[in-house]
């Protein structure tokens, strides 16, 4: 689908340099807007100035939370060219998102195209320094006027970009992350597997009490018996015991993580033992007191892997491979990146390369 009408901005922004990059901070020039009304369907697609929505203050979403997104990155390979990382996996799970919170699917294809579309365009964002990216953040709301809780019948899909920094400034390093067995992320049953704004809202208080207590994020555990390993932060969460690499199942309350799942495509083609089970923070502590916890780590499109170094729960800290990064975790950071950048083969096509506007 496409090409979309298109208002190019009239007073082009200033781009930061590269080194000055956070993350999220900065949009670029263009959005991507799509409306939905029953009866009529996804009509509408324009490229617009970026700039303030217009909300009614009764906007359902503003009341009852009706809203998703997802995310992903366009990577400026050292050939020049663009490309985005398994787009069409994104595109399926913002879909399934969409299924779980009431709304209505939006055709994967234009997706996809508002993706190209945009980003071609706002190509020239695209940082060049090594580490850097472009994030997409891909978003439908709910837009009926009404104060009355209700799967909304009017909806506004909505692409804005934004410029991002490298994740490790000074190299890939541990963290400390905290186990919580009083705060619950998800149940099975709610909404814990869609990218939806509560689910982040309700991670709040949790990720402030580890912050009071000296680690950098928190590890959930199961919403009912509080004691299987479930999401950390808002990444997905593996470790290494022994020669086994687990990571908790897709049972209904976690996200189908596309670094998650890329990441346990490449240790099988390893040959690495792998394991999608459940598996209890007891385990978990008792293997670093045995020694046998070699490594853990976090996935997410964020960081790509994000390595623990010390895992606390009840009082006791474990030291996880000494506090550095375990090879497996290094070697999974490599290879992602490496495709993402285009500097490695790409043996699954998790790759496309985005055409850029004239």
């Amino acid at each position: 689908m496409g090409p979309f009408p298109t208002t190019r901005t009239s007073a082009p922004k200033q781009k930061p340099a590269d080194d000055a990059l956070a993350f999220g901070k900065v949009m670029t020039d263009h959005m991507f807007l799509m409306n939905y009304e029953e009866g009529k369907g996804w009509h509408n697609p324009r490229i617009e100035p970026y700039g303030p929505l217009s909300l009614d203050p009764a906007t359902s979403v503003l009341h009852y939370g009706q809203a998703i997104f997802d995310g992903l990155k366009a990577f400026r390979g050292d050939d020049g060219q663009i490309r985005l990382f398994r787009a069409d996996r994104h595109a399926e799970r913002f879909n399934r998102s969409a299924r779980i919170m009431c709304m209505p699917e939006l055709p994967v294809d234009i997706i996809r195209a508002s993706f190209d579309a945009l980003v071609g365009l706002d190509a020239d964002w695209v940082p060049r320094k090594p580490g850097t990216s472009l994030y997409l953040r891909p978003t439908i709301i709910a837009t009926d006027v009404m104060l009355g809780v209700h799967p909304a019948h009017s909806l506004l899909y909505f692409l804005i970009l934004s410029p991002v920094g490298s994740y490790y400034k000074e190299g890939v390093k541990p963290v400390r992350i905290l186990a919580s067995d009083t705060h619950v992320r998800a149940v099975r049953g709610g909404t814990g597997e869609a990218k939806t704004a509560a689910n982040y809202a309700q991670s709040l208080a949790g990720q402030q009490d580890a912050a009071r207590a000296g680690y950098t994020q928190v590890l959930y555990l199961d919403g009912v018996h509080r004691k299987y390993l479930d999401e950390v932060g808002t990444m997905n969460i593996m470790v290494r015991i022994g020669d086994e690499v687990i990571t908790p199942p897709l049972a209904g309350t976690i996200l189908d993580g596309v670094t998650r799942a890329s990441a346990l495509q490449l240790m099988r083609d390893w040959g690495l033992a792998v394991s999608e089970r459940p598996i209890t923070i007891d385990e978990v502590m008792e293997a670093g007191r045995r020694g046998t916890l070699r490594e853990m780590w976090g996935t997410g499109t964020a960081a790509v892997v994000s390595p623990v170094g010390t895992l606390g729960y009840k009082g006791e800290d474990i030291l996880i491979n000494n506090g550095e990064t375990g090879e497996i975790t290094q070697r999974l950071y490599d290879a992602i990146t490496g495709i993402q950048y285009g500097r490695t083969n790409d043996p699954h096509g998790w790759t496309s390369v985005v055409p850029v506007a004239a």
